[in-house]
């Protein structure tokens, strides 16, 4: 099967995250992980998906380093899927998306919603920088630029873009 990554989109980390989680059941299976199913039956009763569909998903989130596969039970062997640290760092991009697409929804639309687990007050997630703790949804305050390890094309790309956008406001102040 051929790469949907671009040849140049190769060092992107988005083209490369979506790569592992852009699949429609990975989120989902995912969601439910964060949920704390860990089970194959579970998974399978929770998002009613085939059980090849499952075992392919499930193989590819062990093999993406997402979710570790342990035995819970030696006779029939069975197996648990479990939340790595790499899996649990996409929480707050599940929340994200799942916020947007509140967003989107009068109130009364919406069938899950954030909230405070002691409180029960629906909580408003927002993505801001740990530095500033201002919200990056700002496309003019927060851009994309070339990192170290950027490639020629990736250097040309930001630097083809930086002359386009407009000079920074001198009067915004950190």
């Amino acid at each position: 099967m051929a790469s949907r990554i671009r040849l140049e989109d190769r060092e992107c980390p988005l083209s490369t995250t979506v790569q592992h989680v852009g699949e429609w059941w990975t989120l989902l299976i995912l969601h439910d992980a964060f949920d704390g199913y860990t089970r194959f039956d579970q998974f399978q009763q929770s998002l009613n998906i085939s059980t090849s569909m499952l075992t392919t998903r499930l193989k590819t989130l062990v093999a993406d380093g997402l979710l570790e596969r342990r035995p819970y039970q030696s006779n029939p062997v069975r197996h648990e899927y479990v939340l790595t640290g790499r899996g649990r760092s996409l929480r707050p991009v599940v929340v994200a998306l799942a916020a947007w697409g509140n967003q989107h929804l009068a109130a009364e639309e919406r069938a899950m919603i954030l909230v405070d687990a002691r409180t029960g007050e629906e909580a408003d997630p927002v993505v801001v920088d740990a530095r500033t703790g201002r919200s990056l949804d700002d496309s003019e305050m927060y851009v994309f630029t070339a990192g170290p390890a950027a490639s020629e094309a990736m250097r040309a790309r930001y630097t083809e873009l930086e002359r386009r956008r407009p000079a920074p406001d001198a009067s915004v102040s950190e």
